[in-house]
């Protein structure tokens, strides 16, 4: 006679975490690697959605105490009024510390000079290396994430910048397992990227699951846009539209989120979370593929930029 084993209900079940658990233990335990390994952190936060989720990751990590660290943005003075708005209201909600590096104070000094195309976002690098350096940051979380592009698909999560803030890749150490090596001389740092491995359908999907506010310029909205090098930019006082360039109202939605002065609107009628979700589910484009022009900029225009210290 045969005896069947019967195995006790949930004991032969392993604990599983879902792909989105997965994503936010391996972002919270980055989190709390930094604050236990550094002495000054601060937390990129733009008001986009990568910087948000990656701010709400952070309130996780720490809750209930207050998080750690600082907050920094490079504001370029030509920001979306709608982003701003819900930054500031961020920084007041929470009781966070706000440092801001601004484009305009270095071209008013005569230490920058406006582009010929108006973009201020190639501009924003020394502001940011230089506020770094002002206050002593060895730590710097940036809400990159690999599938954006090429240059950030091949960046550590923990990615060690010299004493000028610049990035080599041949420095990049290996990182095995959840193992990070924080390492750095006097006057370097490290920019730390906890969304790395997070895709930006991960991205939507885990806000909708947390009920994350965003600014409304991410879902479907009437705007007057005009046409440039194949993008719909907003019409405003940064420099557009040119002449020849024609302003018209369309139903639009943003991406991506950074200067208005090269960051391009899509045609959507996604005006709910779920309809944003399965808008990218049929994507075949990345955010900065399909709407940012800095990007287009030279064929390795992000690596260039993030080897002068950009983010």
């Amino acid at each position: 006679m045969t005896t069947v084993a019967t195995a006790q209900e949930g004991t032969d079940t392993p604990y599983a975490l879902s792909h989105l658990d997965a994503l936010e233990s391996e972002a919270v335990h980055i989190f709390r690697e930094v604050a236990g390994e550094f002495e000054n952190p601060v937390i990129l936060f733009s008001g986009g959605k990568d910087s948000i989720v990656m701010l709400h990751l952070a309130l996780k990590a720490f809750r209930p105490a207050p998080v750690p660290f600082a907050l920094l943005h490079v504001d370029t003075g030509h920001n979306f009024p709608e982003v701003l708005e819900y930054r500031d209201r961020t920084v007041e909600k929470h009781g966070l510390r706000l440092h801001v590096a601004s484009v305009q104070d270095y071209i008013d000094r005569g230490v920058l000079k406006e582009r010929p195309d108006g973009t201020r976002n190639p501009l924003q690098t020394l502001p940011l290396t230089e506020k770094i350096q002002a206050e002593k940051f060895d730590a710097v979380f940036g809400g990159g994430r690999r599938d954006e592009e090429k240059a950030r698909a091949k960046e550590r999560v923990f990615s060690l910048r010299d004493e000028f803030s610049q990035w080599d890749p041949r420095r990049q150490r290996p990182e095995l397992w959840n193992l990070y090596n924080g390492r750095h001389a006097p006057g370097e740092h490290v920019r730390v990227f906890p969304l790395s491995n997070w895709t930006e359908l991960d991205v939507w999907q885990y806000i909708a699951r947390e009920g994350i506010e965003l600014p409304e310029i991410y879902y479907a909205h009437e705007r007057e846009v005009f046409q440039r090098s194949g993008m719909w930019l907003t019409a405003g006082e940064w420099g557009g539209p040119k002449e020849g360039e024609t302003v018209e109202k369309r139903i639009v939605r943003y991406r991506t989120v950074g200067d208005m002065s090269c960051t391009g609107a899509v045609d959507s009628d996604a005006d709910t979370i779920e309809k944003v979700i399965a808008e990218i589910a049929a994507s075949r484009l990345t955010e900065r593929g399909a709407t940012r022009a800095d990007d287009k900029l030279s064929e390795a225009a992000m690596e260039d930029r993030k080897r002068e210290g950009y983010f």
